[in-house]
């Protein structure tokens, strides 16, 4: 059995080393050939933080099922251990400890005095009931979920700076381009070579180096390694000039190129779909992890071109040229995004995805929840694409050829008036074939309610990205009637 380790890399340049001790799946590194965890602490401002945390790369012997802390050089300090996770429960050394910051609980010299810790334990029992009682009230507004929905991000806006991140330059003087894979709005895919490996090189024009910097901030958000999201390897300038994003290469292109060439069974449709709502989820999730911080993020440009289809299967998402970071500023549901590169909302994203609120142009775009939940409508979407193209939901029936939603009411380039009548006033969506009414149900959702539910006309009422990904997960397998 794989050890489990915690995996996180601080240093962009120490991904690439990292990762070849094992697959990596978000915040888990599965070690492939060593049993053993390793952690690396650098001393910052008096404390030590994770420099590097994974599955370790050498002959090490770790008998420890816990991970201790030796002793610090050059303001570093290594622990090794060989049980699941145990990189994540390290135990200091006395000198370490008095570097970290002092805990006032952790004396009784200094600690709080009985009548104190009551009137703490009152507190956290009152602080629970309000939440329980505010919780309770915003029950009716919430779809029905196997887990919590994150009903608190109703409150995020637009106003304070955006997240920093950062991503060292990489040397691309071994770059070598073989073919185009896929031509977008701000940039050109190649397929080619970098040190040896087969790669994808996405060239930014000159001109699109604002759309460049924003791709490339995302991907260098801390925790962003997960099997739903495409795996950036670094960035840098060709010898033209040309920023240029390196990413793992996807051997079955985008969802919308597989699509147009492959009819589907429903086990490849239930392993599309989960993989695509867990990659949302992810990328919306607002995540804490020793001591770094993943903000939500709204793609704001979910579309089948902007979707890659791996040779497992497995979908991950992509461009993330029109992407909004969100972080809080102040508290439980007070969030905020950086600002978009346009003040007017239809200009980002792909017409055919865009939601009722954003065609209509009532969304507030300093209202973070509303662009998160503009992703769950183009989910919805991307869905109903997928299994419009499974054989196992048209029985006896031939498969249609692969349309983009809205394609047969309106044909294949709609004008944004168009879709605005269409999805907005009339409140029209795609047509779900009948024959999806004998799909087994599972926990009492039908495919039918899946769908209304992703693209409901009203924000509020559609599920959250983590709601659709639990709903995926509950999917059989096997296809039955």
């Amino acid at each position: 059995m794989q050890l489990r380790c915690e995996f996180f890399a601080r240093k962009t340049q120490n991904i690439d080393q990292a990762i070849q001790s094992g697959d990596v799946n978000g915040t888990i590194q599965y070690c492939a050939k060593k049993q053993c965890c390793v952690g690396i602490f650098e001393l910052i401002d008096g404390h030590f933080r994770p420099d590097l945390l994974g599955c370790s790369l050498f002959e090490t012997p770790c008998p420890d099922t816990t991970c201790s802390a030796s002793t610090h050089v050059d303001n570093y300090k290594k622990c090794l251990c060989s049980s699941d996770f145990c990189n994540t429960n390290i135990t200091w050394s006395s000198e370490t400890k008095q570097s970290q910051p002092p805990n006032p609980l952790s004396n009784g010299k200094v600690g709080l005095s009985d009548t104190a810790v009551i009137l703490f334990i009152i507190l956290g029992i009152w602080m629970i009931l309000v939440l329980l009682v505010m919780g309770y009230k915003l029950m009716p507004h919430l779809r029905r979920c196997g887990e919590k929905a994150a009903s608190s991000n109703k409150g995020w806006t637009s106003q304070c700076s955006g997240y920093i991140s950062a991503m060292s330059d990489i040397d691309m003087e071994n770059m070598k381009l073989q073919k185009v894979v896929a031509c977008g709005r701000y940039g050109i895919v190649w397929q080619g070579s970098y040190q040896g490996n087969v790669v994808a090189f996405k060239l930014f024009p000159v001109k699109n180096h604002h759309e460049f910097t924003r791709e490339r901030a995302i991907y260098a958000l801390p925790l962003m390694l997960h099997a739903g999201i495409a795996h950036c390897l670094g960035a840098g300038r060709a010898a033209s000039g040309e920023p240029v994003l390196v990413l793992k290469l996807a051997s079955h292109g985008s969802l919308n190129s597989y699509l147009s060439k492959t009819i589907i069974t429903w086990r490849d449709a239930v392993r599309l779909s989960k993989s695509l709502a867990e990659g949302l989820a992810y990328l919306h999730s607002d995540l804490y992890s020793n001591g770094v911080h993943k903000p939500a993020v709204a793609h704001r440009d979910l579309s089948s071109s902007n979707v890659l289809v791996h040779a497992d299967g497995m979908c991950s998402l992509c461009d993330f040229n029109c992407a909004t970071v969100l972080r809080s500023c102040g508290g439980l549901g007070q969030w905020q995004c950086q600002s978009s590169t346009s003040q007017d909302p239809v200009q980002l994203g792909t017409l055919c995805y865009m939601s009722p609120e954003i065609l209509d142009r009532s969304v507030d775009l300093s209202s973070g929840y509303c662009l998160l939940q503009g992703d769950v409508y183009a989910l919805g979407l991307l869905l109903w694409e997928m299994w419009m193209r499974c054989s196992d939901l048209f029985l006896d029936l031939a498969v249609p050829e692969h349309q983009l939603p809205y394609e047969a009411e309106l044909g294949p380039k709609p004008t944004l008036e168009q879709l605005f009548v269409f999805v907005s006033e009339t409140r029209g969506r795609p047509v779900i074939p009948s024959t999806w009414s004998k799909v087994p149900q599972t926990n009492n959702f039908s495919l039918q309610e899946i769908l209304e539910d992703c693209w409901d006309h009203d924000p509020d009422a559609r599920l959250t990205a983590h709601c659709a990904a639990i709903r995926m997960a509950s999917l059989p397998t096997e296809y039955s009637l």
